[in-house]
């Protein structure tokens, strides 16, 4: 298959679009807090709708297999720096109340759940899948963008769209006059 028809705009948006998220938070800094939450607050839904309209590779027959992995490329000490520099970032605002938590139902007390640690698992997928892209030939970007999209259906939508709640809220309720951003 030619590479031009492996690599479509809607992939090329979504690759540069995770390579994005995984640069601005590589380059978060407290003393950016602002801008970075504005940041997030454009990229994150991007990258949702970008993700949700990604045409499935296997179903095009571009992929041979279903059961690609992505790899761990980023190690637990890497991800573990990422979140704590979040976590500085957001402060006291980074635990949020869960509402789609699976044991919410079974529970009489709120559940909270981390901004950090929400950014930082997107990351997680989103740097395993760029590394993946940067390394593998052409032919094998289908194999990678099922991948992706497995687990973005899987796992890290809910995460995606629950983290936006809690950015939206610093974004317009952290200024004095709530439109500063």
């Amino acid at each position: 298959m030619e590479s031009s028809s492996l690599l479509t705009n809607a992939r090329l948006a979504f690759i540069a679009l995770a390579n994005e998220y995984c640069q601005a938070i590589e380059n978060a800094r407290v003393d950016m807090r602002t801008d970075f939450i504005a940041s997030m607050t454009r990229l994150l839904p991007r990258i949702y709708m970008a993700a949700a309209d990604l045409t499935d590779p296997v179903a095009l027959g571009e992929a041979d297999e279903m059961d690609v992995d992505l790899g761990n490329a980023l190690d637990e000490s890497d991800y573990n720096l990422v979140s704590e520099r979040l976590q500085s970032l957001f402060g006291a605002d980074d635990v949020y109340l869960e509402t789609f938590e699976a044991d919410m139902k079974y529970s009489d007390t709120p559940i909270g759940a981390s901004i950090s640690e929400s950014l930082a698992d997107i990351y997680q997928e989103l740097y395993n899948f760029t590394e993946m892209v940067k390394n593998v030939p052409v032919d094998m970007i289908p194999a990678a963008i099922a991948a992706v999209r497995i687990d973005f259906a899987d796992f890290w939508s809910q995460t995606l769209v629950n983290v936006m709640r809690p950015l939206n809220h610093l974004r317009y309720n952290d200024t004095d006059d709530g439109h500063d951003l």
